[in-house]
């Protein structure tokens, strides 16, 4: 795709654009779903009280992420170029924060491909009806084979280009939604399912005097819609001109915050009847599932339909990563769209490889955990809330109302309204929000 000029806000005719709405939809709804919810959601509801996590996540996505998200996605359609293109156009000084962008997406899928090996190798493991508990799986480098595998995999996709993605993506997102559901009503058979069904719908309320709480609740909320990651301004950049932004991006998180329930519902009845805990972090799938599924009487079919499920989310989430870091490259610096893939997939093949070796003899650890661990807790949640909250308001303070409301299609007035007050005011937000926990 040629790379647009930074003037040319109305020159986006002759940018590949997806074919329709609902193919936006699907597309996108593919790149939000991926382990930010299947992987990311029950476990940080499990590390945060069940339910008091579950309403604060609710909360923040339905008063503060989805304008955001709107905001995004109406911005990258307005410019018709690559996130740093994007807030170029935003403000002149602005473009430094469209590459920061670039560089949090990039650390954050880098960590992602090792996620997706790991559900590659489960994946293939579950149709050979060798399943193992993690420990069993990652040893040796099997950890490094999975990544390198699944980086050549996703690169070779991109090569296809916007159309590839979104076949992938009509393919999968059905197939994916039928699977967790007959999961869910498996679960809902075990004798974990009253303690399931207490723990997501009890809420303690006194843990939401804990500042942290909101952190993670914000930080789930953005991580699992792609705020401040520049997939929503890479993807909206694609968009159909006749698109309703407001109601297009209400279809993606709805189906979003749909999955990352029934993830959980899917999820905790096995932790529960096989007596797991469920603060078991980031493993909370892996350690635990494998045993479950060996404890079953239908577990082999049930350990195909999961992992695979859980491979085919990941992978669309990488797909989404990469295509912001390649459209950043291939515009940016004039690279032909197959050099571009070509030096990102390379790329993150190098930055991936630490994470890959934290699980691998090597043991790669910082400050006491491991690399990929570290990678989380530090980009999945302060980072991306930081960079949602300046992108917000970035967009909010510079851009001209009348573009905003032009990007976001007709019929948006009460959208507007919303996304300027909220984009406005979340960088004081922000602020008060950190001196309250500094004095917590």
């Amino acid at each position: 795709m040629p790379a647009p000029s930074c003037e040319a806000l109305d020159q986006g005719a002759q940018r590949r654009q997806w074919s329709s709405e609902p193919a936006f939809i699907f597309s996108m709804a593919a790149a939000a779903v991926g382990l930010g919810n299947l992987w990311r959601f029950p476990y940080m509801v499990g590390e945060n009280g069940g339910g008091a996590f579950v309403l604060a996540y609710l909360l923040a996505l339905v008063v503060v992420a989805l304008p955001v998200m709107m905001l995004e996605v109406a911005a990258g359609r307005l410019a018709q170029g690559s996130v740093v293109g994007t807030y170029r156009q935003v403000h002149r000084f602005a473009s430094a924060y469209g590459w920061l962008v670039v560089l949090l997406t990039t650390a954050i899928t880098s960590y992602y491909l090792v996620i997706t090996g790991w559900t590659f190798g489960y994946a293939v493991d579950a149709v050979r009806g060798a399943v193992v508990p993690f420990d069993d799986f990652s040893e040796g480098y099997a950890s490094l084979w999975w990544f390198v595998a699944v980086t050549v995999l996703v690169t070779a996709v991109l090569v296809r280009g916007v159309s590839a993605i979104e076949r992938l993506s009509k393919a999968l997102m059905p197939v994916l939604l039928v699977v967790i559901v007959a999961m869910v009503v498996v679960g809902a058979t075990t004798d974990g399912w009253d303690e399931a069904r207490s723990f997501m719908l009890s809420a303690d309320f006194s843990r939401w005097g804990e500042p942290s709480l909101w952190l993670f609740a914000f930080g789930q909320a953005f991580y699992s819609l792609a705020i401040g990651q520049g997939y929503l301004a890479t993807y909206g950049s694609f968009i159909p001109r006749r698109t309703h932004v407001p109601r297009a991006t209400l279809v993606v998180a709805g189906t979003e915050t749909t999955i990352a329930l029934l993830a959980g519902w899917m999820i905790f009845p096995f932790v529960f009847a096989f007596g797991f805990e469920p603060d078991a972090g980031s493993q909370l799938a892996f350690g635990t599932l494998p045993l479950v599924f060996d404890e079953m009487a239908a577990g082999p079919y049930l350990a195909v339909a999961f992992f695979g499920l859980f491979f085919a989310a990941a992978f669309s989430s990488c797909l989404a990563g990469m295509k912001v870091v390649v459209s950043a490259i291939s515009e940016e610096l004039r690279l032909g769209d197959l050099r571009a893939v070509l030096l990102v997939g390379a790329l993150m093949l190098v930055l991936g490889t630490p994470s890959a070796l934290s699980f691998t003899p090597v043991e790669l650890s910082v400050m006491g955990m491991p690399f990929l661990d570290f990678m989380d807790q530090f980009g999945g949640t302060n980072v991306v809330v930081a960079s949602g909250i300046i992108g917000a308001g970035l967009l909010c303070w510079f851009l001209p109302m009348p573009r905003l409301a032009e990007a976001l299609g007709a019929r948006a007035a009460w959208w507007r309204w919303r996304i300027v007050v909220v984009g406005r005011s979340l960088p004081f937000l922000g602020l008060g929000f950190v001196v309250w926990g500094l004095l917590a």
